[in-house]
């Protein structure tokens, strides 16, 4: 019982230290994004321009904290909203220039931090701990 109590406690506490330590690390670095919006910015780097819907999906965050993030990254000119034709109920939000220019450095700032991160822990426990989680995450249900 206290092993299945430490599984969440500690993927909670990892979860939290993990976005705190990326965002000091963006902002000690001049890159002025929290680790939730890096996470905004980079599907939209990946995927192009997509719904919030869609966002809000593959990040696995609610719609309406998909939309602050969004708001937040419109504030500061990264990304821009459109409304699409077929459906005005719809959000497109697409990537600025400014928003594409922080592409490269600021992904290899997050790569970079999880390395340091991960140093000195063997490849095979790395694997394992990636199977285990992802294990947990299909146990779950999406309801």
């Amino acid at each position: 019982m206290m092993l299945i109590k430490q599984v969440g406690v500690y993927v909670n506490i990892l979860n939290c230290k993990l976005k705190k330590h990326l965002a000091e690390v963006f902002k000690k670095n001049g890159v002025n994004l929290t680790g939730e919006q890096y996470l905004v910015m980079d599907t939209l780097w990946n995927e192009g321009t997509l719904t919030q819907q869609a966002i809000a999906f593959i990040l696995q965050k609610d719609k309406n904290s998909v939309t602050q993030f969004i708001d937040n990254l419109e504030k500061k000119g990264l990304v821009t909203r459109s409304v699409a034709k077929q459906d005005r109920r719809v959000n497109n939000i697409m990537l600025t220039s400014e928003g594409m220019a922080l592409k490269d450095s600021t992904k290899q700032l997050a790569i970079n931090t999880m390395n340091e991160l991960v140093a000195g822990i063997p490849e095979q426990d790395l694997n394992t701990f990636v199977s285990v989680l992802k294990q947990i995450c299909d146990n779950i249900s999406d309801s």
